[in-house]
């Protein structure tokens, strides 16, 4: 994509976005609600048709050239797309048969447990095994590029398991796998890539380390506790340059009663800590110690109020 633009009302849902994924590679595109990641892949899949800006896919246009792609593309769409009228492996043999070379319908039913429900009707199943489902359809086809959305919604540990092991398994294959996902661990686990959308643009991209990497602190262990709110978070970090001077330290009230502490965290910082909170007259009710994640990436670059 190269300076893709929607529109909708008079108001730009993609405002000029650039992306690339790649072969053999997972592209993770991330965004909260409304920051227009579904019309971009959208018009990928030639569901929509951009109002500006290029859209190729294995050099194709998907809305011009949508005959010509549809054998080598799969889609699985959040809301599945499904009819609901027929039983999930008729369904599922149906849409095989419309492949030249179809993967083997019994084997990837037996991948992803279809065949516990195969003669259930698609309308009376539940929300995690429609997932399966329509992955089962996309991937059929051998496809060579393959575009999820929020694939693994819905399922339970065992199912997300299965899921993150196929698309490995595409990824192996050579596919460029497009995955649109809100599980912020199923984006760090999976993506080679990924590209953070907001507002319409993409906001930063690179590879996990990369976007976990924090300046100084790198991808350090940060200090996360709960306590009561309002605690002046300056005093906490100039107390800590004291006590532990040569290190750069940050702590911030994340949201209310939730703080997060950045530096060279080691013994002696949980110490300075639990000091300083003692003279505060404060009692935590949480305390743990971990390396920054993929969510905390996401939530300072977009912001954590409600969309």
């Amino acid at each position: 994509m190269r300076g893709l633009r929607k529109t909708y009302g008079g108001r730009d849902v993609v405002d000029g976005l650039d992306l690339q994924a790649t072969a053999g590679a997972v592209t993770a595109v991330l965004g909260p609600n409304g920051a227009g990641k579904t019309t971009t892949v959208e018009c990928c899949e030639g569901l929509r048709s951009p109002d500006g800006g290029t859209v190729r896919v294995l050099g194709l246009d998907p809305v011009a050239d949508a005959a010509a792609l549809r054998p080598r593309v799969g889609v699985m769409l959040q809301d599945g797309g499904l009819p609901t009228g027929v039983r999930a492996m008729e369904m599922l043999r149906h849409v095989s048969r419309m492949y030249a070379a179809p993967r083997d319908v019994d084997e990837l039913a037996e991948r992803l447990g279809l065949h516990a429900f195969a003669r259930t009707a698609v309308r009376r199943l539940s929300g995690g095994q429609r997932q399966r489902l329509a992955l089962a359809a996309a991937v059929v086809g051998r496809p060579e590029v393959v575009f999820l959305d929020e694939p693994s919604a819905g399922m339970d540990p065992q199912s997300r398991h299965a899921v993150w092991d196929l698309v490995r398994e595409l990824r192996a294959d050579g596919v460029a796998v497009v995955l649109t996902t809100h599980l912020m661990d199923e984006a760090e686990d999976l993506a080679d890539v990924v590209h953070v959308v907001d507002h319409g643009r993409v906001i930063a991209s690179g590879d996990v380390p990369h976007l976990l990497s924090d300046g100084a602190s790198g991808s350090a262990p940060r200090v996360r506790f709960a306590a009561r709110p309002g605690l002046p978070v300056g005093a906490l970090a100039a107390h800590l340059a004291r006590d532990l001077p040569d290190a750069g330290w940050s702590a911030v009230e994340a949201e209310p009663g939730e703080y997060v502490l950045a530096g060279p965290v080691a013994p002696a910082t949980l110490e300075a800590l639990t000091g300083w909170l003692a003279a505060q007259d404060t009692l935590v009710t949480r305390l743990t110690v971990g390396r920054r994640t993929l969510e905390d990436v996401f939530l300072d670059l977009t912001g954590r109020h409600l969309r």
